[in-house]
């Protein structure tokens, strides 16, 4: 095998165990000749050149006749491995990429554009795997072992990561790193193909006349990007709070508190809930709350914080249609310890949901709002919903690729009229319904 092959970078085809030997030794040699003491009183960055250029000296004192691709390759790989996260570095680095899957030391896939795909890379052992893992956590004073082989952590620049090794995780220490998502404007969603300029106007005429809102959306459906992206339509004097269990919303205004929960310590103490969050928002004077998922029996508290004074709130649920959203808000609600009868959970979901937008991913990675509904029943009735825009796909083709085009329908008049007095026009694509019978309306089982 050629040297070149020995030391290539991960995204030209490396072996793994053989270039990994190489880094290893070479990686032994520079912390030999370094001081860690001084390298700790240094920035990153200048950690990183010192590292370079000290290693830079050892090759030419001791290693082989090198070509500079060669030689930047190789000190790139090593100086990865002594500071970062080894062979993930160049992933990290790489803007494209959503999603990196390690599915052992032997197995890694990314998500590029909403497709995963296998990478020709791996790292030389379980065991160089478990140092890199091992090094995640501690920096969030984490500890994974056999008696702790889950964990949840966030890199110091936002990734959400989680961990989870034998004897749970059958094919060797899993790690799941998702990256922090970019922060899109709603024209720049247009561009993507996710919603239309109608969608836009009506979601833009909704935040600012303060309706509650719930983004629903499966795994990876981009709930996190439109709920930043709908942010950005509150007016800036407003006190906002957002509620995360990873912070990843990027809001502009200036007047923004952001909050994140945390886990338990390595005792098991000190965690702080979304709930014990939300709970205490509540007496931070908000004009608005967002919460980036609800999730457990904070919903119950997210509903009354709606339907009592902070209207205009945002939040996401886990969800794979709109009527499946309000029955997991029901669900949810209902896992407090507030003891309170499952059918008084929908009084309090009607009285605060006011609309429901739903995305979902497709087979060729896109992202769309494939429906926005307004919520029309009142009380304890059954939830009761009027669909207001919809994504109808056309039948798929040779490319592969999805087509369709954006529906829009009637509103009720008692909607169209809360718009009127915000001052908000109703966008020219939407009609106003005189009778709820007349709405493309249906019934959710609960």
């Amino acid at each position: 095998m050629s040297l070149r092959s020995r030391i290539a970078a991960p995204d030209e085809g490396g072996t793994g165990r053989e270039d990994g030997h190489l880094v290893a030794v070479y990686r032994a040699k520079l912390l030999e000749e370094i001081d860690l003491a001084e390298m700790s009183a240094l920035t990153a960055s200048d950690r990183r050149a010192r590292l370079e250029r000290v290693l830079g000296h050892i090759i030419s004192r001791e290693g082989p006749v090198l070509s500079s691709s060669e030689r930047s390759q190789l000190i790139r790989r090593v100086v990865d491995e002594a500071l970062g996260l080894g062979v993930l570095e160049p992933l990290l680095a790489d803007a494209s990429v959503t999603e990196i899957m390690v599915n052992g030391p032997d197995s890694i896939f990314v998500e590029r554009a909403g497709r995963v795909e296998q990478l020709p890379i791996r790292f030389a052992s379980t065991d160089q795997l478990m140092q890199t893992i091992e090094r995640i956590v501690s920096t969030v004073n984490r500890r994974v072992d056999e008696s702790n082989p889950m964990v949840d952590a966030r890199l110091p620049t936002g990734e959400r990561v989680n961990v989870i090794i034998p004897p749970l995780a059958l094919t060797g220490p899993t790690l799941t790193i998702r990256r922090f998502p970019r922060a899109y404007t709603l024209p720049e969603l247009i561009g993507l193909g996710s919603l239309d300029e109608q969608m836009l106007m009506l979601l833009a005429a909704f935040v600012r006349a303060r309706f509650n809102v719930i983004v629903s959306g499966g795994t990876g459906t981009g709930k996190t990007t439109l709920l930043n992206a709908l942010s950005g339509l509150i007016p800036p004097r407003e006190r906002i709070i957002t509620i995360e269990d990873s912070a990843e919303l990027q809001l502009q205004q200036e007047h923004v508190i952001r909050l994140e929960s945390r886990p338990p310590n390595i005792e098991g103490k000190g965690q702080i809930t979304i709930r014990d969050l939300v709970r205490n928002s509540l007496r931070m004077r908000p004009d608005r709350i967002i919460v980036g998922e609800v999730r457990g029996g904070e919903t119950l508290d997210m509903l009354q914080a709606m339907s009592t004074g902070h209207d205009g709130s945002l939040a996401t649920v886990h969800a794979n249609s709109a009527e499946d959203a309000l029955m997991r808000l029901q669900t949810l609600g209902s896992m407090s310890e507030v003891l309170i009868p499952f059918e008084a959970l929908k009084d309090q979901i009607n009285s605060a949901v006011d609309v429901v937008a739903q995305l979902t991913r497709f087979a060729d990675g896109s992202r769309k709002i494939t429906e926005i509904a307004l919520l029309v029943s009142h009380g304890r009735e059954q939830f009761r919903i009027a669909t207001v825009s919809r994504f109808v796909p056309a039948p798929l083709g040779a490319d592969r690729v999805v087509h369709g085009r954006f529906e829009h329908l009637p509103i009720p008049r008692p909607v169209a009229e809360k718009l009127y007095v915000a001052n908000e026009p109703l966008p020219p694509a939407y009609g106003v319904a005189e009778a709820i019978d007349a709405l493309n309306t249906r019934q959710a089982i609960g």
